[in-house]
């Protein structure tokens, strides 16, 4: 999961920073080990999603810029960047190169319950896993937890300025080139990662140069600035066997419930509903899940899209996207005009500044996925 929601193979110099951040023990083998995460206090997932966590994932989040700061971002950094105009969200997370098993390896220490919405989707839909690395666990990308040996369930010394052994919770498809593992930030501190050492901005609206030259103008030369928007995947016709991201899942969903709309309204749509994916609700009005509906619409409605088999799930975003296609297509986007698009979108929230604001937002992806 990575930095990565969508950062399709982006690539994270989180190196972490060609010339190493780096987190060194300066303990010796057997001593001081602060054990965190064992398998005995592993978290169990509970109703609402797992143990350990105190959020969900959704949402999309579409990167724009990868940031690095070999020395960390500071407050009054983050501060400046997040007041960048056209700036929608942000994430910082803390990383450093250390040794997992007394192997060389580059670790990334991330906010689970945020760190989710900016990752692979099938990765992000698992939440026994983001549990584990709420619960003290740590994940691996597929190809480190093979090339170092690990098996899930068991503890590995992972060691930075300190060390510590910790239950490794199991791989998955991070799709971030250069990070092996993650941790969550209680972890990263007892390893010692340099704090805030990169950052994800999410930015529709400017463009690639003038972002950069803002976020430039905030950093100064030292910080190592990666576009993101050129790796993006491509807009395509995608099969509902092969959805891994969030714009797949959009994509797929238009073209199988609703062919006549842009899947750019549901990745707008999904985006404001859920503020990039920190707001599962319930709402002031009782919405809930990634597209935000209410429970009664959600009965008239929701479908079991391409989730696992079984009812229906509002908070599963493979049912969720694919319901709220089927609601703006009942509602007047099957007639592919502007006009049946609006009652559409107004059918799904009864304000006009909201028509204005899903089709501006629409209108910025289709600009940017040409």
């Amino acid at each position: 999961m990575a930095v990565g929601s969508v950062l399709c193979g982006v690539i994270v110099v989180v190196a972490l920073a060609a010339g190493g951040v780096a987190a060194r023990s300066s303990q010796t083998r057997g001593s001081g080990v602060v054990p965190v995460g064992s398998a005995a206090s592993a978290p169990r997932p509970g109703p609402a999603g797992s143990a350990g966590l105190t959020g969900a994932f959704t949402g999309i989040v579409l990167p724009d810029l990868l940031i690095v700061m070999p020395s960390g971002l500071t407050g009054p950094d983050v501060t400046a960047l997040r007041a960048i105009k056209g700036v929608r969200k942000m994430i910082t997370f803390d990383g450093a190169q250390i040794t997992a098993a007394g192997r060389p390896a580059s670790v990334i220490g991330v906010n689970p319950d945020k760190f989710r919405s900016w990752v692979p989707l099938r990765a992000a839909s698992r939440k026994a896993l983001w549990a584990g690395l709420a619960g003290g666990g740590f994940i691996a990308s597929r190809q480190s937890a093979r090339s170092l040996g690990l098996t899930a369930g068991r503890s590995y010394r992972l060691a930075g300025r300190s060390a510590a052994d910790v239950r490794f919770a199991g791989p998955a498809s991070v799709d971030i080139a250069g990070v092996d593992l993650l941790v969550n930030q209680a972890v990263s501190r007892k390893l010692g990662l340099v704090h805030r050492v990169a950052a994800l901005i999410s930015a529709p609206g400017p463009s690639i140069g003038a972002l950069t030259a803002q976020v430039r103008e905030v950093l100064g030369a030292n910080a190592r600035i990666v576009g993101l928007r050129g790796r993006r995947v491509p807009v395509s016709t995608v099969q509902p066997a092969h959805i891994t991201t969030y714009l797949q899942l959009f994509q797929a969903s238009a073209a199988k419930y609703c062919p006549a709309m842009s899947w750019t309204i549901l990745a707008a749509i999904g985006q404001i509903e859920s503020a990039d994916g920190q707001n599962m609700g319930p709402s002031s009005a009782g919405a809930l899940g990634p597209m935000q509906f209410l429970p009664s619409t959600w009965a008239e409605w929701g479908i079991d899209g391409f989730g696992p088999a079984g009812p229906p799930d509002i908070m599963n975003p493979f049912d969720a996207v694919p319901s709220a296609a089927r609601l703006l297509c009942a509602a007047g986007a099957s007639a592919g005009t502007q006009g049946g698009l609006r009652r559409a979108i107004f059918a799904y929230n009864h304000a006009t500044w909201y028509v204005n604001e899903v089709l501006a937002l629409a209108a910025r992806y289709a600009a940017e996925y040409r």
